[in-house]
């Protein structure tokens, strides 16, 4: 008897290659990028991946950034100079501090209902040659750099180093974008000062040369957290007959609100360059600064007035005049990494919206947008 003939089952192959996605109709859609900017390797390292306390110290636990690589929002340097400062040097040292203190930082600001990483692409642009012993040749490397990264669509965030790196990053703004710009200028000094010492650029002077040079515009220029005691009645005097905007500390104490009311109406009008010299806080909040001046500001003051700046068209900013020698406990360090983190979290905000964030309704009242 002739045995059956049994028939092979047809097997189907499957494919390991996930089958694209297909639309209401059955056609293939193809899948749409991320929308968070974030993404694609500009993150902080992980604390589960490396402790705070370990790996290579960058601002914020950021990559390296690699110009070739691919584009940035931001990029942070570092301004190793104190040539320009009259009393405590050291200040030369305070990108290193920075770094260092930044380990603490978080991705996500309460206050604005933000996460940085998710809007803006951000890294270390590691630290500026420049020389310790000439000015010109300091000033000049920080202005190239702050021209590169301007013409390249990159907002460059400066970490001194003393005021005078202030004057180079607006050199090189000014030559990138063909026009001056605003500054909001947060400091315990108006930095109007005359040449001193047989030269005219000094961190007292830096923002007088500035305007000279048509670096900024004097119909839009706000001094924050100025206080005395003056050498004479005629130190403030440049700031008040060029029409800064003077708002000394007693403004800052008594009415908070009223101040960044004011910073708010000013940043609408156009692109502004923001300027954080430490010295502006109290030191009990920032010990380690090179000019320490009692009176000044609380570290939280200062946030708010930063978060003020949601909406503004930041084309540059830098932190400065911090000296570790003088910083006990790291506090000014910390300080300045606060003032870092606020600054992008009002950058990474106005990218997102110029709507202000939703306030918590267990909050009281908020000054913050």
């Amino acid at each position: 008897m002739a045995a059956k003939k049994t028939r092979k089952k047809k097997t189907k192959k499957v494919s390991r290659v996930a089958p694209k996605p297909k639309s209401d109709k059955g056609e293939r859609v193809e899948a749409k990028p991320s929308s968070k900017r974030g993404a694609g390797g500009f993150q902080p390292q992980s604390s589960a991946e490396m402790p705070r306390f370990g790996g290579i110290p960058t601002f914020l636990r950021l990559p390296i950034h690699d110009p070739r690589a691919s584009s940035v929002d931001v990029v942070l340097v570092g301004c190793p100079y104190d040539g320009g400062t009259c009393y405590r040097p050291g200040a030369r040292f305070g990108p290193r501090a920075v770094r260092e203190a930044s380990a603490l930082g978080k991705r996500f600001s309460a206050a604005l209902g933000i996460d940085i990483y998710d809007e803006l692409r951000i890294a270390d642009g590691g630290d500026i040659l420049m020389s310790p012993h000439d000015m010109s040749h300091a000033l000049s490397a920080v202005s190239s750099r702050a021209e590169q990264l301007a013409r390249g669509g990159i907002i460059g965030g400066f970490v001194g180093g003393d005021q005078t790196i202030t004057l180079g990053a607006l050199r090189g703004v000014a030559r990138a974008k063909l026009k001056s710009a605003g500054l909001i200028h947060i400091d315990s000094h108006c930095n109007t000062s005359p040449p001193a010492w047989g030269t005219d650029i000094h961190h007292g002077s830096a923002i007088r040369v500035a305007l000279e040079e048509r670096l900024i515009r004097a119909d839009r220029v706000m001094q924050i957290g100025v206080r005395g005691p003056y050498t004479t009645h005629e130190e403030p005097a440049f700031s008040l007959a060029k029409g800064f905007e003077v708002v000394d500390v007693d403004s800052v104490k008594w009415d908070l609100y009223s101040v960044i009311s004011e910073v708010r109406k000013l940043v609408r009008h156009g692109p502004v360059y923001l300027s954080v010299d430490l010295s502006a806080l109290d030191p009990a909040y920032a010990p380690g600064v090179s000019f320490p001046s009692a009176g000044g500001m609380s570290t939280w003051e200062l946030q708010q007035i930063l978060r003020s700046m949601v909406g503004a068209e930041i084309v540059g900013f830098d932190v400065v005049e911090m000296v570790p020698a003088y910083d006990h406990a790291g506090i000014t360090a910390l300080a300045a990494a606060s003032v870092l983190q606020e600054i992008l979290s009002a950058i990474a905000d106005t990218r997102r919206s110029v709507r202000p964030a939703q306030s918590s309704k267990t909050r009281g009242g908020r000054l913050s947008p």
